[in-house]
């Protein structure tokens, strides 16, 4: 692990001249069956869901967050899970009525629902079009049903397959998510995997190396995966195979066709604001003069319960000024475009130089590349993306986990 430099920050911020895009996520917890891979705050539904009190519960939390957001547009909305797409299109399209009556959306505004194959019917993904969703995030994961089973998912290829066709009937804009690296795959499988979403002409393709994650299934009882070297031959081949296809590489995990890149993740990446409700949601919000993270307490019925005591709210912490740059480049390091240097002090209130002593360590190390106006991660430094981030941690935080 990359021994962590010390980022000396100035004693106060600067006022923000401008507040950063705001966007709203919404988190519906559900899912038919949790995957053995999966870290989300995600519940296996073991009996009907509560729809109509969870919607009624996600008003009361939006409304009870508005005085932190007024007067802002929203500019992208992502119903993330979970299986968003559990849910009914008439309860989607009330809380999207309930959403437009609170807030002011964009006109053009980038509104995603999560959905995994299994869960498609053709009438309810043509109710989510006409309730305002335009654009949809499949969970496809693998086109193999060996490695579809290794992974616990609920759906089979041709399931996969029906599911796109469906999506692409009512949905221009759609991603696929696709793991490699899978138990045992093989690089002609994960070749394969790429080969068949390719074919689907998916203008976004979110492609992930499968990782065991802590508090997990796999990480308490790890598949054989593909060794580092089989794992970097592979990450290597997707790379080159979507890249050669015309996908631009705009983010660690992110290909996009032109004028499709995902709106609502690029403001995460760019250190934008955010507006989580739900379950477990987190926020991230800017005021002129502090930035502030929040988090939502995780089990439903807790949630549905605490949001009408109005206690629903786990943390709520200001960032301080030695956790900034570790919180910034955190997410823009993660673009392949890197940023221009005059963001770091508009989205931080801090001039750019507070971040000196990493942004030089990091340089020296060929992992970034810079001039007086833009900072880029260098191939090595996409490759290599957590020893550049560790780089930027405060020192106590880098104590501890170094």
């Amino acid at each position: 692990m990359s021994t962590p430099v010390v980022v000396s920050t100035p004693s106060a911020r600067r006022a923000l001249t401008a507040l950063p895009p705001l966007s709203l996520y919404v988190h519906l917890p559900w899912c038919v069956r949790k995957c053995p891979y999966c870290d989300f705050n995600s519940h296996e539904a073991r009996n009907a869901i509560p729809e109509q009190e969870y919607v009624e519960a996600l008003v009361a939390d939006l409304e009870a967050a508005l005085p932190s957001v007024w007067g802002r547009r929203v500019s992208s909305i992502f119903f993330g899970g979970g299986t968003p797409s559990l849910f009914a299109a008439a309860s989607i399209d009330a809380l999207l009525s309930a959403i437009r009556a609170r807030v002011t959306l964009d006109p053009d505004t980038e509104i995603t629902l999560e959905a995994n194959p299994g869960t498609f019917e053709a009438e309810k993904f043509r109710g989510f079009r006409a309730a305002g969703v335009n654009r949809l995030s499949i969970g496809i994961q693998s086109f193999n049903d060996r490695h579809l089973a290794a992974l616990g998912r609920i759906h089979d290829a041709r399931e996969a397959h029906r599911a796109i066709e469906i999506a692409q009937q009512h949905f221009d804009n759609f991603n696929l998510d696709v793991m490699y690296a899978l138990p045992q795959q093989t690089p002609a499988e994960a070749e394969a995997d790429v080969s068949a979403a390719l074919a689907t002409g998916a203008p976004h393709l979110s492609c992930y190396h499968l990782t065991l994650e802590p508090n997990t299934v796999f990480y308490k009882y790890p598949p054989r995966l593909p060794d580092d070297d089989a794992a970097a031959a592979i990450h290597d081949l997707v790379g080159a195979r979507l890249v050669g296809a015309g996908y631009a590489h705009y983010e660690t995990s992110a290909y996009a066709r032109a004028g499709h890149a995902c709106r609502h993740n690029l403001n995460y990446w760019r250190f934008g604001d955010y507006l989580g409700i739900g379950a477990g949601a987190h926020s991230k919000i800017s005021f002129a003069d502090r930035i502030v993270r929040e988090s939502r307490v995780r089990a439903p019925a807790d949630y549905m319960r605490r949001v009408r005591e109005q206690t629903h709210l786990a943390e709520t912490r200001e960032l301080s000024n030695a956790e900034l740059p570790f919180e910034f480049m955190l997410n823009l390091l993660r673009l392949a475009e890197g940023f221009e240097v005059t963001l770091f002090s508009e989205r931080t209130g801090l001039p750019i130089n507070a971040a000196e002593p990493a942004l030089a360590a990091a340089e020296a190390k060929g992992l970034i590349a810079r001039d007086h106006r833009r900072i880029v991660p260098t191939e090595r430094g996409r490759r290599f993306l957590n020893d550049l981030q560790l780089l930027f941690l405060p020192e106590e935080r880098g104590t501890r986990t170094a």
